[in-house]
């Protein structure tokens, strides 16, 4: 054996006893290092569409009331260089109220916010009495390099699942993380489908413009597509500054650049933290010239009539929190540019993206809008009321891009949350979310409320 092969064997020797080492060291066994909470979430939306009206623009008056379930289990790891491990996430959705006539829904749609629609009942059908799914995720780990296959909730400035409602939505997929290399968290990953936050059915992917929501569930016209694959990496370059870059693309629809910057600088007595955003946006394969992929707010400067196209944006922002006693001071701005609305999953039953202007109503995120944004929050542990926090936000958007002109929109958010931080109700939570939205986009203007009572039980 020649000395270059010696060093490689006894190379590798050293790095498999130092895998197998580490897995010992972190593994304590699958039953062993298993964890088990069961999530509670009594849930109530009110939206009142105030310009809308019954058999004119649409329902004026939407209310829902439910409790949903969120059992998961995530099991450790199995001894040894490789170890294997399961996780599972149970959800059920219990109505409590949602009568005809004030939840939305339709046989034709996806339901309402939160719950499916009855197949029967015609106009204002009744949501369903309860609805659930089970996810599975197979799991294994080698060193610090983790494979995950079945249900993921994905939450990467490419791909972002939606917990705005009663149950959380989910995807199916295969995620890779590794942190192999100091400071360096790698992450690649598939998903094929989608599992709304009012369904139990697994659905593919599309963007809005495409996704058919006006009649989803039964849809004849809208486009899908079964794969979006992402890649990132996230670089601790000093331990208060980190620099991201991902890449996203879903087939036959769009494909995404990703550049980020996150800054955390002492000044004073609090830390500015400075959060510098990029995406950039263009079309993939059939939404470059089959109108039946195309995707809303396209508004090109020739023609002027159309409203429909491929993807092109490319969006840019900064926000800036300052934290100080308790208190937090922001303010932040964004430019989206190009010919259509910035892209991002979108079935139609409910998603989220992870721009700085992903509001409690909307997105701020339409061809030319340029939106500057207000917020404030405080954190009333300081004096003395450890687990009570609140906050409120202003987001106003001009220069959006029409075929009448430009258009403007406002959001104000307001939010008041408490949850017990010790004794026999630990971890039981209040909370109160507030919005209201203008605009002279479209003819809708909305008030929003939202009241959610939440505990979380550990099992396990």
């Amino acid at each position: 054996m020649n000395k270059c092969t010696l060093a490689l064997a006894v190379a590798v020797g050293v790095l498999s006893q130092q895998a197998y080492a580490e897995g010992q060291a972190d593994a304590k066994g699958f039953i062993e290092g298993a964890t088990s909470t069961l999530g509670l979430r009594n849930f109530y939306i009110n939206t009142d569409n105030r310009s809308g009206a019954n058999g004119k623009t649409g329902q004026s008056l939407n209310s829902e009331w439910g409790q949903g379930f969120d059992l998961r289990f995530n099991s450790g790891y199995t001894q040894g260089t490789v170890g294997f491990g399961l996780d599972v996430i149970a959800l059920e959705g219990i109505r409590l109220d949602t009568g005809r006539g004030s939840n939305g829904a339709t046989p034709s749609t996806s339901g309402t916010t939160m719950f499916p629609a009855e197949a029967t009942g015609g106009k204002n059908a009744k949501s369903v009495n309860d609805f659930g799914s089970l996810g599975l995720t197979g799991k294994v780990r080698v060193s610090q390099t983790e494979l995950k296959v079945g249900t993921l909730l994905p939450n990467n400035p490419v791909i972002k699942y939606n917990d705005g409602r009663l149950l959380p939505q989910t995807f199916t997929g295969g995620e890779l993380k590794s942190n192999e290399i100091k400071d360096l968290t790698l992450t690649l990953g598939q998903v094929d489908e989608a599992k709304g936050r009012n369904s139990s059915n697994d659905d593919n992917l599309s963007i809005a413009g495409a996704n058919g929501s006006s009649n989803f569930s039964a849809d004849t016209t809208g486009r899908f597509s079964n794969k979006f694959q992402y890649a990132g990496a996230d670089y601790k370059i000093t331990k208060d500054l980190v620099a991201s870059y991902y890449y996203g693309k879903l087939k036959d629809f769009y494909s995404q650049n990703f550049l980020g910057l996150v800054h955390n600088w002492a000044i004073g007595p609090g830390v500015l933290k400075s959060d510098l955003r990029y995406y950039r946006s263009r079309d993939d394969g059939a939404n470059g010239s089959n109108s039946a992929y195309f995707t809303n707010g396209f508004y090109p400067d020739t023609p002027a009539s159309l409203t429909k196209g491929k993807v092109d944006n490319d969006l840019y922002s900064y926000l800036a929190l300052y934290s100080v006693e308790g208190h937090t001071f922001g303010a932040g701005y964004q430019y989206t540019k190009g010919d259509s609305d910035f892209p991002w999953l979108n079935q139609g039953d409910g998603s989220s993206n992870s721009t700085i202007t992903d509001m409690q109503i909307q997105k701020f995120a339409r061809a030319g809008e340029k939106t500057w944004q207000a917020r404030y929050a405080y954190d009333f542990a300081k004096v003395g009321v450890p687990g009570l926090t609140a906050g409120v936000i202003y987001v106003h958007g001009d220069g959006i891009k029409s075929t009448t002109g430009d258009k403007s929109e406002w959001e104000r958010d307001i939010s008041l949350s408490y949850v017990i931080p010790e004794g026999t109700f630990k971890n039981l939570g209040f909370a109160w979310k507030n919005a209201m939205w203008r605009t002279n986009v479209a003819t809708r203007d909305q008030d929003e409320n939202r009241l959610i009572v939440s505990y979380s039980i550990p099992l396990l």
